[in-house]
């Protein structure tokens, strides 16, 4: 990848990892691709380095970190909107405290 504001763990990885905050609109080259960045992607969030197709697994670190919920195209924004663990259930972002 020849942008610094993301990191590949492991040559075998389909992602990268955002090293910087990176916002809609940005442009971002990877392996050589320009591409527009869709949404804003917060440090430590994932950016596809390859098309995934549905049901493929994501791999960071060099092993399978979950499954993807929908097609992912390359430079688009990799989360919880578009991948599934496969160990465990995926968390959300509503929180539970104080309900009974």
């Amino acid at each position: 990848m020849s942008d610094k504001r993301f990191i590949l763990l492991h040559e075998h990885d389909n992602v990268f990892v955002c090293c910087q905050r990176m916002k809609a609109a940005d442009t971002v080259n990877i392996e050589g691709h320009n591409y527009v960045l869709q949404s804003d992607i917060n440090v430590g969030h994932k950016l596809a380095r390859i098309d995934i197709a549905e049901g493929e697994k994501i791999i960071k670190y060099g092993v399978s970190i979950g499954s993807a919920t929908t097609a992912i195209v390359t430079g688009e924004h990799v989360h919880l909107n578009n991948i599934k663990s496969d160990y465990i259930a995926s968390h959300t972002r509503e929180s539970k405290v104080g309900e009974h």
